[in-house]
C-alpha cells in the first residue's frame, strides 16, 4: 500500500508555540462598510420611531413675495429714428398671452412731468398688451435725457 502524504497547508511548519491566524477573504474596507451600513438602518428605525416633537417652535414660513418675477426678455424696442414705432414692432412680435410687456423710463429729476406723459403715452400706443404692461419710471440724477425701452418677456406679472 502506497502512503501519500498529507497535503502541506499555509502554517504547518510554524515554530513551536506560534499561532495559525488564517486570513479572511473579505478585507477590512469591506468589513467597516458592512458595519456602517448596520449602524445607518439601527439608527434609520429608531428615528422611525420617534414621535414628532409637537412642543417646538419651527422658524414661520417666509410670508410669499409680491415682487414679480422678471425674465430674461425675448425682444427689446427702442426709439429710433426711422425704426418702427412701438405699435408697429408689437404688432411684428408672436402673439402669447403669457408675455407681459415691460415699459421702462429713466429720466432726469427735472423732467419727471414729461416721463410720465411719455409713459401713458407708450401703453396707449401699445393697445391690448399696453392694458397689462409693467411701467417702470425711474428718476437717474446723471441722465441727460429720457430713456425709453419696452420688453417683452415670459415674466409673471403681480398676481
Amino acid at each position: 500500500m502506497i502512503r501519500s502524504r498529507p497535503v502541506e497547508r499555509p502554517g504547518d511548519h510554524l515554530r513551536a508555540g506560534a499561532v495559525f491566524v488564517p486570513r479572511s477573504p473579505v478585507g477590512w474596507q469591506t468589513m467597516l462598510a458592512d458595519l456602517s451600513l448596520i449602524l445607518f438602518m439601527v439608527t434609520a428605525a429608531a428615528m422611525a420611531d420617534v414621535p414628532d416633537r409637537k412642543g417646538t417652535s419651527r422658524p414661520a414660513a417666509a410670508p410669499a413675495s409680491t415682487a414679480p418675477a422678471i425674465s430674461e426678455p425675448l425682444a427689446i424696442w427702442r426709439p429710433a429714428p426711422g425704426g418702427p414705432t412701438l405699435a408697429q414692432w408689437l404688432a411684428e412680435q408672436q402673439a402669447d398671452s403669457r408675455q407681459l410687456l415691460s415699459i421702462t423710463l429713466r429720466y432726469p429729476p427735472a423732467a419727471q412731468a414729461e416721463a410720465l406723459r411719455l409713459a401713458a403715452q407708450m401703453a396707449a400706443a401699445a393697445g391690448g398688451k399696453g392694458a397689462r404692461a409693467r411701467i417702470v419710471i425711474e428718476p437717474i440724477a446723471e441722465a441727460t435725457g429720457i430713456e425709453a425701452l419696452a420688453a417683452l418677456a415670459y415674466d409673471k406679472g403681480p398676481a
